[in-house]
């Protein structure tokens, strides 16, 4: 049994937990839970743990460097930092662990800040990035998600594409039948060669489409490959922009390792309003050998929320992963006060900024040289053109007509002028701020910086009620 304090003692600890996790997964093989090609993958995901780990150092240190304050232990009943330093050698894929790195690239870094005392200055926003490095999935959870809620999704897909695929032959009589029988069968044991599966199910009769048929049928995701967060890790940003240069900086630095990428922080289509961004990248040795790493990013606004549902979540798993309504609109107005929260601070940003893009604006007059060069900066995870264009659009009006003009500037601007502060900082609010869930919420604000904000997210509100 590895004991604390010796020298190999985090590699021992994770070679033990190999075995016992091979074990199990051997277990669930011979008592039919899974299939082989399940446990084949599986035993990838779990063996070797010690070297998937390093694995997941390397994506953190090519990204953000090395660490800038001391690492520190995770409790995950209480979402928060150990006061107890751990070293380096003590750092294993059963503990989770969170540490702070700086990011580098940010667009965002030493624009936002108070000053006090005359020579004090206390930032608003850094570009600190909290990384929560998660411990390894427990084996039995791998296992009931893949024999459960992955395995019902699977079944549902498959079925659902067999019948999409036969409705379009005209085979509109047979394809709910066909589907009905699909479910059924799959639920009598733990079937990941679909195509072959189906086809004995509809038999003679449907060699012409055939075909197309098991071409649909294979692009489903078999249950074991849509277990991606056997190792995973959170990181908490100040703002959104920062988290999407951080994932951007990925797509530049390891293209061939993102696997998937999913931007949900303006997704109004969620029941529950959760609002994160998801990138899996693949830590394996290649396209045949896949290993994923779930990162999570997240703003620390919206995770001081979130860490206060995880019973309600937990709740709501062990109800075999009933829907309740009830529960993901209690889920929504909760996330909703989040999403206020951090639009409230982006608020307080755009005041910060806002006399200082005027002073830019002066100081750059002439010489075609600005200090926000890059600032927010240009995205691809963005709204679509004809949001921004629009609200540009509206904007000009108002800018026009006065409603937005600069008061007490250091000389006067011409309305040339004007526009390109009140463009750039609606920019700003765009690429800064989440569109909110309830349509006709304001940020209480009676300043021209809080006006504009208003402004912008009420054309953002109109988008999406189209």
């Amino acid at each position: 049994m590895p004991y604390a304090g010796s020298d190999s003692w985090a590699q021992d600890i994770a070679a033990d937990n190999d075995r016992k996790n091979i074990a199990i997964i051997e277990r669930a093989v011979a008592d039919g839970r899974i299939n082989d090609e399940a446990a084949e993958y599986l035993k990838t995901l779990y063996s070797d743990s010690i070297h998937w780990f390093r694995e997941v150092f390397y994506v953190l240190g090519t990204c953000f460097g090395a660490p800038k304050a001391a690492v520190m232990k995770y409790d995950y009943e209480t979402d928060a930092a150990v006061s107890d330093p751990i070293r380096i050698s003590d750092i294993n894929p059963l503990s989770p662990y969170v540490v702070n790195h700086r990011l580098d690239a940010d667009p965002m870094r030493n624009q936002f800040f108070t000053s006090s005392a005359g020579h004090k200055i206390d930032l608003s926003v850094s570009s600190i990035v909290t990384v929560i490095v998660g411990a390894q999935k427990k084996i039995d959870r791998a296992l009931d998600k893949i024999t459960g809620k992955y395995y019902t999704d699977y079944v549902n897909d498959v079925a659902d594409t067999a019948f999409r695929v036969l409705a379009a032959h005209d085979r509109q009589a047979s394809a709910r039948a066909i589907s009905d029988k699909i479910r059924e069968k799959f639920s009598e044991r733990y079937i990941s060669a679909a195509s072959e599966t189906v086809l004995s199910i509809i038999g003679s009769g449907h060699e012409k489409i055939a075909v197309d048929l098991v071409r649909a049928i294979d692009k489903v995701t078999p249950p074991r490959f849509r277990l991606r967060d056997v190792w995973r890790v959170k990181c908490l940003f100040d703002l959104i922009p920062q988290a999407r240069t951080f994932i951007e900086r990925l797509y530049e630095t390891m293209p061939d390792r993102v696997i998937s990428v999913r931007d949900k922080f303006y997704d109004m289509k969620n029941p529950r309003n959760y609002r994160d961004a998801k990138i899996i990248l693949n830590i394996g040795s290649g396209p045949d050998h896949v290993v994923p790493l779930e990162i999570i990013c997240q703003v620390r606004t919206f995770f001081e929320f979130e860490r206060k549902t995880h019973d309600v979540y937990e709740v709501s798993r062990k109800k075999k992963n009933a829907k309740s309504e009830s529960l993901e609109a209690t889920l929504a107005n909760y996330y909703e006060c989040g999403v206020k929260e951090y639009n409230r601070m982006i608020c307080r940003c755009l005041e910060d900024l806002f006399e200082r893009v005027g002073w830019n604006i002066l100081y750059s007059r002439n010489n075609n040289i600005s200090m926000f060069e890059g600032f927010p900066k240009e995205c691809r995870l963005y709204y679509p053109p004809k949001v921004l264009d629009n609200i540009i659009e509206k904007l000009d009006d108002a800018i026009e007509n006065e409603v937005f003009r600069v008061e007490n500037a250091p000389a006067k601007l011409s309305k040339h002028q004007q526009s390109s502060i009140f463009h750039f900082m609606a920019r700003f609010v765009l690429v800064a701020a989440m569109p909110y869930m309830q349509r006709d919420w304001a940020v209480p604000a009676t300043s021209q910086a809080g006006k504009l904000f208003n402004f912008v997210m009420n054309e953002v509100q109109r988008y999406y009620k189209k």
